[in-house]
């Protein structure tokens, strides 16, 4: 999204206006930190920003919204779940039962904490319970700077709302699609696409019909 905000950067200015159509269900916190601090940069340059939700912006894909200075969102869109989740299996005792040893050598007594093969202690899972914590705090403090009239412990919980609900809790801030959006934008400005596409190597270009057949045969 970083190519798409650069340029869009060097021609827009503060007469016009910005519209993020936005579906992401969340992912990895830097990630998602990232692609926030990415439309941060449209609002720096005093563009209005408004952001259109027609399916989901939950966890991540909120942490972006919130950004913006006008979320609309669809009535059954799904928005919401400001929560931190980590989950992780433990082969642990499968392996003690096939006489498997694992050996992992670390420095820093924090390095790791649950493993994926070791034997977890209550200390490891106290140790990413608070760094867990630590994240959510971070998430609401980030939320409540962009929403400055919600009540955050209240939305804070990791639960999600369809939209018109959102709108009751100020998660957004007007029910709309975002064909009724620029349908209605059209009457009174002009309207254009940005979009990146990233040039392909040669042998991707030689291989993409191979690809193609193949995950056709495999669906």
């Amino acid at each position: 999204m970083r190519e798409e905000i650069t340029a869009l950067l060097t021609v827009a200015d503060k007469n016009d206006e910005v519209i993020v159509l936005l579906e992401s269900g969340g992912g990895t916190v830097h990630g998602y930190g990232l692609a926030a601090s990415q439309l941060r940069r449209i609002k720096d340059k005093s563009i209005k920003l408004t952001i259109s939700v027609d399916k989901v912006a939950a966890s991540g894909g909120y942490m972006m919204a919130c950004v913006a200075d006008h979320i609309i969102a669809s009535p059954f869109a799904i928005i919401g779940s400001i929560g931190v989740l980590a989950q992780i299996p433990n082969f642990n005792r499968f392996l003690k039962k096939h006489n498997i040893d694992f050996e992992q050598i670390s420095a820093g007594k924090y390095k790791r904490t649950l493993s994926l093969f070791g034997e977890n202690t209550d200390e490891d899972r106290e140790k990413l319970r608070q760094e867990l914590e630590d994240t959510h705090q971070l998430f609401k403090e980030f939320v409540s700077e962009n929403r400055t009239k919600i009540d955050i412990e209240k939305i804070a919980t990791g639960e999600h709302w369809h939209g018109k609900n959102a709108l009751k809790l100020g998660l957004i801030d007007e029910l709309m699609t975002s064909d009724d959006f620029l349908s209605e934008a059209s009457n009174s400005a002009d309207i254009y696409e940005i979009s990146y596409y990233r040039k392909r190597p040669f042998i991707e270009k030689i291989l993409s019909p191979a690809i193609k057949l193949f995950e056709q045969n495999n669906i």
